[in-house]
């Protein structure tokens, strides 16, 4: 299994993340690229085995993700595609993780996927997934009214295989 692995310190305290990352059926209301996202299976913040059928900007693309793990008290949850694979991949699973930064009152995200594909397409699934992961991230901050990060002076992502 591959790794593709994005972090990020937010400004807003973790309550108020979570209050929107933590809703796995709302994922419309603060990703740009995705048009709507309709719950199958169950309604609500995260049940587990819930499935969300995203449709995507601007070509109408539909992507079906499962829930395979919810957990509230330490904000995390993981999902995996259903379905048809929208990536040339035989297996994925993203998760996403929030932390409390106790020194700024701001927010720890971990934003990463775990993913089986053939030897020759790592490096380019790597950067296609940490790409999506940065973006979403920069769309949550958006969200959240907060400013764009400052130029990274160290570029944080890291890979392992």
């Amino acid at each position: 299994m591959s790794l593709a692995y994005f972090s990020a310190v937010l400004r807003s305290e973790i309550d108020g993340v979570w209050s929107v990352l933590g809703d796995f059926h709302g994922i419309a209301t603060w990703v740009h690229r995705i048009r709507s996202a309709e719950p199958e299976g169950g309604t609500g913040r995260g049940p587990i085995g819930s499935v969300r059928r995203i449709t995507l900007e601007p070509d109408g693309r539909q992507v079906r993700e499962r829930l395979v793990h919810y957990d509230g008290p330490g904000r995390r949850y993981a999902y995996e595609f259903d379905g048809r694979q929208p990536f040339p991949v035989r297996a994925y699973r993203g998760t996403v993780h929030l932390l409390p930064v106790t020194e700024s009152a701001g927010t720890f995200l971990e934003w990463y996927g775990e993913y089986d594909c053939d030897g020759a397409l790592v490096d380019q699934l790597d950067g296609v997934f940490t790409g999506l992961y940065r973006e979403f991230a920069a769309d949550l901050r958006a969200h959240l009214g907060e400013p764009p990060p400052r130029a990274d002076r160290h570029r944080g992502d890291q890979r392992s295989r």
